[in-house]
């Protein structure tokens, strides 16, 4: 193997073909050189760079090359160029005119529906193919409220233009106009030393301190000065009042920062659940109580909750002193208060005091003694068929709501559950969950429930740094409110939060909202809301555009958001991406800025939220 050398072709040439070989390699060697050197001056003169070689694709011929995406898997859409921004559908603001406009509440509408028993007062709404499509202006000069508590005191007359009452009520310290402003001194017909002494008067039979009272309705509430001022004391009041000649009497409750809703006791239920309120409260709120066999007073002990109490102030109370004064006759009214002393009675409430003025019943714990009582009284009879919690647009019946059953005899035992005191009782097991009656609901889900809205709305803070700002907001609507952990969640705020169960849920739990301690009611968001333009500063939408997706014209949801939503308010959309692409697209057409955020959990949810804002605009100037 040492010895072995491999052959070669050069050694069998002769020396002149050996010659001729080299030439041949010399030559070939220079003019690569040559081009080599050609190829480094065009590339010196503008020819192939760097850079353009580095983004030359990596393919090669007759073969396909795998295909990498690097998205993200769930992201909005890019934002629009010039041409794309150009088709923007842009929606047209109405005439100043409607700036009052409440859709379900319009007065030439009630005009066609009957006077008796107030029916033309209730909500009448529009039928598809006259609901208004435009933007409903504020007022020229709106000015965004007074900040709470400053707002209980005082109110821009920009933003109500109406000195109707400061006239009419002038004497009863409801109202009063200075300059540039209303001023709301807290007086009352039936309480002209002001509210907070009324209040003095009733917690002298109602312990208003210890927690046991937490949830109110006043019924013809006028300015809402019983509610504003029962805020100081841990209880939030539920106003209401008709659309009637005491002109913006609901929206001066609103615009004060006091809950309040359009509403009116005629011929269909509150639209609240059984067994809401610890208080009901009536000062000179002209309720025919006594009238139709009761009906009225038969509503009030639904919606009390066991134990819960009537307080009555103005006509017939102390009629013997101010029958001139109410120019009726004193058989008129002395027949009136027997009628309601008799309905009450049926009813099995016993009456605790009355006291100049005031008079206060309280309805029983249960309905053990009642149902024996039933055998002499024979009227109201117990209902049996009905859902007690049902009440939208469900009319009213002359039946007595049966309290739930309790296991024991004692008189003293809370049909349906006990409620702990405020504040424990916000994340307390509401008793409807506890008992099982919800189905589908468990104690863990609302723990859980409980425990997620608080992370949920600290990421919301994060992103919307006006409702991490304390007292930016003050009125706040959420649309899908299920156990209401998102207004437990704000609830140590200086915030009040409307509470909305739909009427499409699959579970109705606007029972378990209220033994929580919070406020709510019922709607149907194919519907206009009964409450008037510029309501709310923040509307918090949670799955609501999946719930009505095949329901109602997403367009219409989004204006009426518009419509009780302030100038410069902030809304909040959690649903699904592709859901919150169309309603993008559609708010960019509504002089509403906003952007897409991903879940808390992280981008790969399929849920994302829309943070909003409503530009400030207004009706133009009157001269133009």
């Amino acid at each position: 193997m040492a010895n072995y050398r491999w052959p070669s072709k050069l050694s069998k040439l002769s020396p002149r073909a050996k010659q001729t070989n080299l030439y041949k390699v010399i030559l070939i060697t220079i003019l690569c050189a040559a081009s080599y050197s050609v190829g480094i001056w065009k590339n010196s003169r503008g020819g192939i760079s760097r850079a353009s070689l580095t983004s030359l694709p990596c393919t090669f011929p007759n073969k396909t090359s795998p295909i990498l995406i690097f998205n993200a898997r769930h992201t909005s859409p890019d934002p629009p160029s010039s041409a794309t921004a150009a088709r923007v559908v842009q929606i047209p603001s109405c005439g100043v005119e409607f700036s009052e406009y409440t859709p379900c509440e319009s007065v030439n509408r009630s005009l066609s529906f009957p006077r008796h028993r107030l029916i033309y007062r209730e909500r009448h709404c529009p039928p598809k193919d006259e609901i208004l499509r435009c933007r409903v202006p504020a007022p020229y000069g709106y000015s965004v409220p007074f900040r709470w508590p400053e707002s209980r005191d005082v109110a821009w007359f920009a933003n109500v233009p109406h000195t109707e009452l400061t006239v009419e009520k002038k004497n009863q310290n409801w109202v009063r106009y200075e300059k540039d402003r209303f001023l709301f001194p807290g007086g009352g017909t039936m309480f002209p030393r002001g509210a907070d002494a009324y209040i003095g008067e009733i917690g002298r039979v109602i312990n208003l301190k210890d927690g046991s009272v937490r949830t109110a309705i006043d019924t013809g509430c006028g300015v809402a000065s019983f509610g504003a001022y029962l805020i100081s004391r841990n209880i939030v009041t539920m106003s209401f009042a008709p659309r009637d000649t005491h002109e913006a009497q609901v929206q001066f409750a609103l615009e004060r920062g006091v809950p309040a809703i359009l509403g009116v006791l005629a011929s269909i239920r509150l639209p609240f659940p059984a067994r809401a309120f610890d208080i009901a409260h009536c000062s000179r709120c002209l309720i025919p109580w006594g009238q139709y066999n009761g009906t009225y007073l038969i509503e009030v002990d639904r919606v009390l909750r066991p134990g819960g109490y009537w307080i009555l102030s103005g006509p017939p109370i102390n009629w013997q002193r101010h029958w001139r004064g109410w120019e009726r006759t004193r058989d008129d009214l002395n027949s009136e208060q027997s009628q309601i002393e008799r309905v009450a009675r049926s009813l099995c409430w016993k009456k605790l005091v009355q006291r100049e003025d005031l008079a206060v019943w309280q309805k029983p714990t249960n309905h053990i003694h009642c149902k024996r009582n039933r055998i002499a009284l024979k009227r109201p009879p117990f209902c049996h068929k009905t859902q007690p919690d049902h009440a939208w647009y469900t009319k009213l019946e002359q039946c007595l709501t049966p309290l739930p059953e309790v296991t024991g005899t004692e008189i003293k035992e809370v049909a349906g559950g006990k409620l702990a005191r405020w504040p424990e009782r916000l994340n307390a097991v509401p008793p409807r969950i506890k008992s099982g009656s919800l189905e589908g609901i468990t104690v863990d889900d609302f723990v859980t429930n409980t425990e997620t809205w608080q992370r949920r709305v600290s990421y919301y803070k994060s992103f919307d740094q006006q409702l991490a700002e304390t007292g930016r907001y003050r009125n706040l609507l959420d649309m899908n409110a299920y156990l209401g952990g998102f207004a437990s969640a704000l609830v140590y705020d200086p915030v009040w939060v409307m509470n909305i169960v739909p009427v499409e849920a699959s579970v109705n739990t606007l029972g378990v909202i209220y033994e929580r301690g919070l406020i709510g009611t019922y709607q149907n968001w194919c519907e206009a809301m009964s409450t008037y333009p510029r309501t709310y500063d923040l509307i918090h939408a949670d799955s609501v555009f999946s719930l009505y997706k095949d329901r109602c014209d997403m367009e219409d949801i989004l204006l009426e958001m518009d419509r009780i939503l302030r100038p410069k308010g902030s809304v909040i959309i959690r649903d699904d991406i592709d859901l919150l692409t169309k309603v993008k697209k559609i708010t960019d057409g509504m002089q509403w800025e906003g952007r897409i955020g991903d879940h808390e959990k992280g981008p790969l949810e399929r849920e994302k939220v829309l943070f909003l804002v409503k530009e400030y605009w207004t009706a133009p100037a009157p001269d133009q």
